[in-house]
């Protein structure tokens, strides 16, 4: 048989609530040469039912049920690594696609210049009843050549990470490190992709960010709640904390080693470095001082302007 043109990997955990809505977006794609691929963590509610009714219907569809809980990012890595497509691309299971998603970022990687590594559409943040809250301004539009240029647009701009959802060429997918079993570890494989090329941001609002109370980052979650849900084991993240390190300090010096590892000139290397780091630690700064202005103006202090 020949490979799909596009996997799709989608990793869940009691998905129930949201998975048919997700998985009738994935159904209604205008693009119909994918493989899906369901990771499924060992779900306890209706998850497992709701697969293999698809996956009975649907040749395209393959579900893989875990003994246990991997925890999130092993389950996320394994979705990648069980995909023959040549273009990869993962689906959270509450997120929502418009039908011409794949057809346009497919239309889109083709199309690129082979530097190009990932392409993604517009994001538009809904709530848990799928209610639209607002367009979303990514601004990860990575289209400088320069690999200094790029890294400093990237420490600059990063927020929600939405692109990691975009589609992205398997081949240079897999020379990454994946989706580490750490909180922020999706910057991190964004700033890797960063190094190995160009991103294209589409004008078309084609993807649905579902954002609620059990979302992992943005929702409700303590981040102890957060380091078990991307890691099962307690001895990794009790070391984790015992060494203090925060998890954007952890993805910062990850990035930095990268860098000083990259298949690019040494000249090129010696000059991202420093300009990757400087544009990180500013904006650091930057959004600290915007914090404790914030938290002087609730305290009333005239002083505070800007």
């Amino acid at each position: 048989m020949t490979a799909p043109r596009v996997s799709l990997g989608l990793p869940v955990f009691d998905g129930e609530v949201y998975l048919e809505e997700t998985l009738a977006s994935i159904e209604e794609q205008t693009f119909g040469d994918f493989e899906l691929i369901i990771c499924d963590n060992a779900s306890t509610d209706r998850t497992e039912e709701i697969c293999r009714k698809l996956a009975a219907r649907d040749p395209r569809v393959r579900y893989q049920r875990n003994d246990r809980n991997l925890g999130a990012a092993p389950n996320y890595n394994l979705a990648f690594e069980l995909a023959t497509g040549e273009y990869f691309k993962w689906v959270a299971y509450d997120d929502v696609l418009e039908p011409r998603f794949l057809e346009t970022c497919v239309t889109a990687l083709d199309e690129a210049d082979d530097d190009v590594v990932l392409v993604y559409p517009r994001t538009v943040i809904i709530d848990g009843e799928g209610a639209e809250v607002g367009l979303y301004e990514d601004r990860l539009d990575l289209r400088e050549s320069s690999l200094s240029k790029r890294l400093v647009h990237f420490a600059s701009t990063w927020r929600l990470c939405n692109p990691v959802f975009g589609l992205i060429r398997a081949d240079v997918l897999a020379t990454t490190s994946l989706i580490g079993a750490y909180p922020s570890s999706d910057v991190t494989l964004l700033g890797e992709l960063a190094i190995h090329g160009r991103y294209l941001e589409l004008d078309q609002p084609l993807f649905h960010r579902r954002i609620h109370s059990r979302s992992s980052r943005q929702g409700e979650l303590t981040m102890e709640e957060v380091e078990a849900w991307f890691d099962t084991s307690a001895a990794t993240r009790k070391r984790r904390r015992w060494l203090k390190v925060s998890p954007r300090t952890g993805v910062f010096w990850r990035l930095v080693g990268s860098i000083a590892t990259a298949d690019h000139p040494v000249p090129s290397r010696l000059v991202a470095a420093p300009a990757f780091a400087g544009a990180w630690w500013f904006r650091r700064a930057r959004v600290r001082g915007g914090e404790l202005k914030a938290r002087l103006r609730e305290r009333g202090d005239a002083t505070v302007t800007g």
